[in-house]
């Protein structure tokens, strides 16, 4: 169990932290938030696993998930091509680094991934999987966020006898942009806060700072 703990450390800390925030944080006060509205109009309040089935709990969460793994997918691809000098967040601004270096001359490596070993298309797929499944949860969470939004509309226009609409006709909506573009900007701001601050500030022991000691200009190879 230690050496789970030691060797898992991080990736557990942040799924206790996700599942905290979500499950007591966001879903705890969001139910609060729904009850007061569903009483102030003259409805009967909801259980929390009830909570946890409505819309107003799954557009919240899709959007912001939505915006998280753009954020990611974008910034991974990015990097590919552009650089920072001086920051910890970028390749080296000349020549390449390891992660250029071409997969099919590892084929023969024992402890290579599969897909490298193997080669051709699973190595295909292999060389972008990452920003593939960024991507791919980019479009799911934007589906969902569409879905639960256009379902938490027509809640609303039929409490008011107004027609409904379907999910595609909510997406285009200036509502359902607005909510998408202001998670976006602060996604692109906090990523280019990033990229920009680890060429001038330091945390002494973090893998996305450099050293204390180097200089400004110095990017990280």
């Amino acid at each position: 169990m230690k050496r789970i703990l030691r060797d898992n450390g991080l990736s557990i800390v942040l799924v206790l932290m996700f599942v905290l925030t979500l499950f007591v944080g966001q879903s705890w006060s969001g139910m609060r938030a729904y009850n007061a509205d569903q009483v102030e109009h003259g409805e009967s309040a909801v259980s929390y696993p009830t909570y946890l089935t409505t819309s107003h709990f799954g557009e919240a969460t899709f959007e912001n998930w939505e915006s998280e793994f753009l954020q990611m997918g974008a910034f991974v691809v990015l990097t590919i091509w552009l650089r920072q000098r001086g920051s910890s967040e970028s390749k080296p601004v000349g020549g390449k680094s390891d992660v250029d270096e071409d997969p099919t001359k590892h084929r023969k490596d024992a402890d290579a991934p599969w897909p490298v070993r193997r080669g051709g298309f699973a190595l295909g797929v292999y060389r972008h999987s990452l920003s593939i499944a960024f991507f791919g949860l980019f479009l799911l969470s934007f589906l969902l966020h569409a879905l639960t939004g256009a379902h938490a509309f027509n809640a609303e226009q039929a409490a008011h006898g107004e027609p409904t609409i379907s999910m595609w006709q909510f997406m285009e909506r200036a509502q359902f942009w607005f909510e998408s573009f202001q998670n976006w900007q602060s996604e692109f701001l906090a990523v280019a806060a990033i990229v920009i601050l680890t060429i001038f500030l330091r945390q002494q022991g973090s893998p996305e700072s450099k050293p204390v000691h180097a200089p400004y200009a110095e990017t990280p190879t």
